[in-house]
């Protein structure tokens, strides 16, 4: 009876749909679904409402666990596209891959060319904000004299290898968790002491619930939750491909929101109802909160592993995600061919990655008095690339009627699109002219190499 069964082939390898997508496999795939797990709670970072949480707390009269917990709603739409589309393609280059494989070769090289306005500045964002703590402790050196220290001890820990740079992401991972979890266990034993009281106000005050004032704090509260980019470039380095970075995009998700909710719940009951924050107090609002939790000596120990820990370990995770991005698209010939190179001992995009560790120093040190719009200008580059990436989900899925599914390939997306153009319309004024030069300037490149490449 069996032999008249015909027997069903093996499922293709990730390495096997590597190369029926055109490529050839030269990163490493060693990181394990744990290990992209870590990536990307690290990209994310588990302590990053901290120092939002004054300024939300006051946009939302106190609601900040809803404002938490409906911005991880509002990102869980674009977490089922990079998730379908990371199984459907299992290439390093993320939403750029997804777009160009999903929409076609313009729509790719927009939504790469757009993130990328995103992976450009971070690193040196970030480094910024490292700089800026190292300065409180030495304040005798200018702060712009940390962030080429900063560059070169990421760039070190990046060429080692993708493995080293995991390692390293776990251990700074466990730094944040004990950190949080000495300041739960504050908060519990201020609860048993009676201290403060469980109750509703971080949640729901029906006295001040307003849709819009809540909808206007979702935008700020979302930036915590932008990293399932960072997941997906690492998808020819996972040992299962697609479906290891599929998981891990939803684990992480999910991981991230409770974490979120909570800490920002548990902040929120220290802090009496009706406050308003002055604008120095925002800033330090979640400082002076965990004093009062643990001790006035545990203020210092959140806001140093808050800046350089947590920072930092952003930092290393943002640079190799940007280098991975850049080979991606040097490989398809969208950019100069010499940042494809991969070493062959460590199995990384060197040159990628130097020339990241270049452009963080010198990002850095001219926009170290700019990071607001700075940090306008990285959210609009994001937030671009994932509404194409919602495009690209339904256009690819919608021809292949066998596979599609109603909600992940349909509601999701339109859903998804919606929500994205309404943080793009909330974005301030300077960001959106800089980010439509950025786009009219890739316009010109793209049209440019697409001649150059015909004419050949």
């Amino acid at each position: 009876m069996n032999a008249d069964v015909a027997a069903v082939p093996p499922a293709p390898s990730p390495q096997q749909k590597l190369e029926a997508l055109g490529y050839t496999q030269e990163l490493s795939r060693s990181m394990t679904l744990a290990d992209v797990v870590v990536y990307g709670l690290i990209y994310m970072v588990p302590m990053a409402p901290i120092v939002v949480f004054g300024f939300i707390y006051n946009m939302s009269d106190g609601m900040v666990a809803t404002v938490y917990l409906v911005a991880a709603v509002a990102m869980y739409f674009s977490a089922v596209s990079y998730s379908e589309m990371a199984k459907e393609f299992p290439v390093a280059g993320s939403v750029y891959s997804y777009v160009r494989f999903g929409a076609g070769p313009a729509a790719g090289f927009f939504s790469g060319w757009a993130i990328l306005l995103d992976y450009l500045l971070l690193p040196g964002l970030l480094f910024i904000f490292s700089a800026a703590a190292m300065h409180l402790q030495v304040p005798s050196l200018p702060q712009w004299v940390w962030i080429p220290v900063l560059v070169v001890l990421s760039t070190a820990i990046n060429l080692k290898g993708i493995t080293f740079a995991a390692w390293m992401n776990m251990a700074c991972l466990w730094v944040q968790f004990v950190v949080l979890g000495i300041f739960a266990l504050g908060g519990v034993l201020a609860l048993l002491q009676g201290h403060i009281h469980l109750n509703w106000a971080p949640l729901y005050r029906a006295e001040v619930f307003s849709i819009p004032r809540l909808f206007a704090a979702i935008p700020v509260a979302a930036l915590s939750y932008i990293g399932f980019d960072a997941i997906s470039t690492l998808n020819e380095e996972s040992q299962h491909g697609g479906e290891t970075v599929s998981k891990a995009t939803m684990i992480v998700l999910f991981l991230v929101a409770a974490i979120f909710v909570l800490q920002v719940y548990l902040g929120a009951l220290f802090v009496p109802t009706g406050t308003h924050f002055n604008t120095e107090g925002s800033a330090t609002a979640f400082y002076d909160i965990a004093a009062l939790a643990v001790g006035a000596w545990f203020k210092a120990v959140i806001a140093l592993t808050s800046a350089l820990i947590a920072i930092f370990a952003n930092a290393i995770v943002s640079q190799a995600t940007t280098s991975r991005l850049l080979f991606s698209m040097a490989r398809d010939r969208q950019l100069p061919a010499f940042l494809a190179v991969v070493n062959a001992t460590t199995k990384v995009p060197a040159t990628a990655i130097l020339l990241v560790a270049g452009l963080s120093t010198v990002i850095g040190v001219i926009a170290i008095n700019r990071v607001e719009l700075i940090t306008s200008i990285v959210t609009f580059g994001s937030l671009t690339a994932y509404a194409l990436l919602h495009v690209a989900v339904m256009r690819h899925f919608g021809r292949r009627k066998q596979k599609s599914s109603l909600f992940s390939h349909r509601i999701s997306p339109v859903v998804g699109i919606a929500i994205l153009l309404y943080a793009l319309w909330s974005a301030s004024s300077q960001a959106k002219v800089v980010a439509g030069i950025w786009l009219l300037v890739g316009g010109a490149v793209y049209l440019s190499r697409s001649r150059r490449l015909a004419s050949k």
